[in-house]
């Protein structure tokens, strides 16, 4: 039961992916329709996100009070109906008024499914999950592109993902009762291993964490960063390596885009992949092998070698990036233990989506007010940040394990 019902899961995540790709696809038909500007997308781009990182803050006690399967199905009502708003906004204003539950549906959603997954199933599941997000991502545009060649009826992609939003709405509204008796199945299970291997049920290294405030803990702050720079290199990389490509690089547009979807591609595909390999290795060593991979994407990409070799880098950028988010993810658990990570893991999405929101703009108007060749230097720099807080709190849990044997 508890692997069929993963389907019910992914199938969340994929529809989670959806609505993330759908703006900047439709946006270029949607403003003049609309009456705006074209700059007003950020408006609605960064009121999602805002929304996002309530509902991530807020998702712990959520969790606990009302359980991951009525947040996933609450979350779910509310992200459908602010996609059926946005296919009948007249104006700016309703648009913004509408982004505000898509945020808040998402960001809810986001942190109970990972903390439900870290919780009661293997890593590469957790590789998976995100892997189906990537394909939830990658449908958007292609719904909307169908939509928009047909007279620019952007409207009737965000029907349509609304659709498939209310259907998701139905099956998790009749499979309800699964999530609890799963989550109870693997309780189960877990503690009949304890009993076997005479080990505990995993918790804290540490007994007294959960006495403490949580970001007192020692390594939750080194991994907060780590998330920070994670989504910020990620989203950075996906909204202006395009305008790197074509400005200083001199590569066609058509081709600077093809090259990024062979970013985005290198994810998903490296997310497939990581699952099987995590069924025989362990998250802290993906995890470290992965960003060796962006460093050294990251320096091919800096030195100044033909363009072929940038595809190269953003492509090794990619498939590096592929198993450290959900990697770390679910090692929450482990690290910082069961009673803490419904609320961290709200935590770290906030931190994940506060990435996303800043640090791409804030390299835009650094590269504005200089050069947009300072991009290779920038990712590289968000990589390098992101290697050393999470190899500082491998260092931190190292010291702690020795202490315990």
């Amino acid at each position: 039961m508890a692997t069929w019902f993963l389907l019910i899961i992914y199938l969340a995540f994929v529809s989670l992916g959806l609505p993330d790709s759908l703006l900047g696809s439709a946006w270029p038909v949607m403003w003049q329709d609309i009456g705006t500007s074209m700059g007003a997308a950020g408006i609605v781009s960064m009121t999602i996100a805002a929304g996002t990182i309530v509902s991530s803050l807020a998702s712990g006690a959520i969790v606990k009070r009302l359980g991951t399967g009525k947040v996933t199905l609450i979350s779910c009502v509310l992200t459908a109906g602010a996609l059926l708003g946005f296919s009948i906004s007249p104006s700016m204003l309703w648009l913004i008024i509408f982004a505000i539950p898509l945020g808040l549906g998402g960001g809810s959603v986001d942190a109970a499914l990972n903390h439900y997954v870290a919780e009661n199933y293997k890593a590469h599941h957790m590789n998976w999950l995100h892997c189906f997000w990537g394909v939830g991502a990658t449908m958007g545009p292609i719904v909307m592109s169908g939509y928009i060649g047909d007279n620019g009826f952007w409207r009737g992609g965000y029907v349509a993902v609304s659709i498939v939003q209310f259907s998701l709405v139905v099956i998790l509204f009749v499979t309800l009762p699964l999530w609890n008796r799963v989550a109870a199945k693997r309780k189960e299970e877990r503690l009949k291993v304890s009993e076997t291997t005479n080990k505990p049920e995993l918790e804290p290294v540490d007994s007294s964490l959960n006495k403490v405030n949580i970001l007192q803990i020692k390594g939750v702050k080194p991994t907060l960063i780590a998330f920070l720079f994670y989504c910020g290199v990620e989203m950075t990389i996906g909204l202006w390596g395009a305008s790197y490509l074509v400005g200083p690089l001199e590569i066609s547009a058509e081709s600077a885009a093809r090259w990024i979807s062979l970013y985005y591609a290198g994810i998903t595909l490296g997310r497939l992949i990581t699952g099987f390999i995590a069924l025989e290795v362990s998250n802290r060593v993906l995890i470290r092998y992965g960003q060796i991979v962006t460093i050294v994407g990251g320096i091919i990409l800096l030195l100044p070698l033909p363009g072929t070799f940038s595809l190269i880098g953003i492509i090794l950028i990619g498939l590096g990036l592929a198993p450290i988010y959900p990697g770390l993810l679910h090692e929450t658990p482990a690290r910082f233990g069961r009673d803490n990570s419904a609320k961290l893991m709200g935590y770290q999405m906030a931190v994940a989506y506060t990435g996303t929101t800043f640090l791409p703009p804030m390299f835009g108007l650094i590269a504005s007010q200089i050069s947009l060749s300072l991009f290779p230097i920038v990712v590289l720099v968000f990589l390098a940040l992101m290697l050393i807080s999470v190899e500082k709190v491998n260092r931190t849990l190292n010291k702690q394990e020795k202490g315990l044997t």
